[in-house]
């Protein structure tokens, strides 16, 4: 089978190569899907790269999730996953990567059957920024109806469902951008406050917004001085979760603003709050992904779509700043 591999770090369009390998075979409570789409998230460039979370051991194959068909079961699945027959078509995510090839392996656990209704373009970003801008906004900060929440990275994937998901949960968004299209962009879809920093103080807004309180909930996958800035927003009471460090910069951070009002800057990284999850808290947290994926709250703008024979060309698409929709690959088109 195809399979895109690197064997070093690194620019991901420099070292990502295509290569025939073996097709992995499924051990027990795993099966071997084929593979029909995976997104190109940030997470697997930084993956490449070297900068996310543990390095894997290489060579290596990105791709944290997708949508697929099961092509063979390796045994042992418990009664309620016997149903995910060869033929099944599943959305999958592997935190060890291997979505970026022709068959993937994973376990049955982290595989969820795909209704007729949603199609693949939307079924393969089914895990990383749908059930992140969920599980931040109504597990880990439960932010109330009526509150203002900050974000950085607002015109991302992400940063719009999240967006989406205060209209639909009646919770306010703040949203921080780069650039002024794309703030324009953001208030034609509702958005409730936008902030574009390249001619706005993120501190000052915020203030400006709330009267002068600051707000008590905030995410950033930014980093560095935008990172620094969330900071300085909150108010007492305050809470801010970092899920990314897409400027590669470290936040800095003056004590003072934390110490006075309690406030707390803390890390959320998906597959470790998955990992501490019951089975049945994951089993509703999926049916409601489903939910509002059809009810278009947790959808993708889908941009260019690529072969797997095309990766150097897709990495370096999905990387370009301010490009229009999610980037897809398509292994076995």
């Amino acid at each position: 089978m195809k399979a895109a591999i690197f064997d070093r770090f690194g620019v991901p369009e420099e070292v990502l190569q295509v290569r025939e390998v073996p097709p992995p075979e499924p051990g027990r409570n795993q099966v071997r899907v084929r593979v029909l789409a995976s997104p190109i998230n940030p997470s697997d460039l930084m993956t490449v790269r070297g900068e996310y979370g543990s390095r894997p051991t290489l060579p290596a194959t990105p791709g944290f999730e997708g949508v697929g068909v099961v092509d063979k079961s390796g045994g042992g699945l418990l009664p309620r996953l016997r149903r995910l027959n060869p033929g099944r078509r599943v959305a999958f995510s592997s935190t060890a990567g291997g979505a970026w090839a022709e068959f993937a392996v994973v376990s049955a656990r982290q595989l969820v059957p795909v209704p007729d209704d949603i199609p693949n373009e939307q079924a393969a970003s089914f895990f990383v920024n749908p059930m992140s801008a969920l599980v931040m906004t109504r597990h880990v900060l439960k932010v109330p109806a009526g509150e203002w929440l900050l974000q950085t990275a607002a015109g991302s994937a992400l940063g719009r469902m999240v967006s989406r998901l205060g209209q639909h949960f009646g919770f306010r968004t703040i949203n921080v951008v780069r650039r002024p299209e794309q703030a324009d962009e953001l208030r034609q879809a509702g958005a409730d406050a936008v902030i574009c920093t390249a001619g706005e103080s993120i501190p000052g807004r915020v203030r400006a917004l709330t009267d002068g309180r600051g707000v008590r909930f905030a995410i950033d996958p930014v980093g560095g001085g935008t990172g620094s800035a969330a900071i300085e927003a909150l108010g007492a009471g305050g809470r801010l979760l970092i899920y990314g460090t897409l400027t590669r910069e470290p936040i800095v951070i003056d004590p003072r603003l934390l110490i006075v009002g309690a406030k707390r800057v803390e890390g959320f990284w998906l597959s470790e709050w998955v990992r501490r999850q019951h089975v049945l808290t994951m089993l509703r947290l999926t049916r409601t992904i489903r939910d509002l994926m059809r009810a278009g709250v947790l959808t993708s703008t889908i941009g260019a779509t690529f072969s797997l024979d095309e990766i150097q060309k897709a990495a370096a698409q999905a990387a370009q700043p301010g490009r229009q929709g999610k980037v897809l690959l398509h292994p076995t088109a």
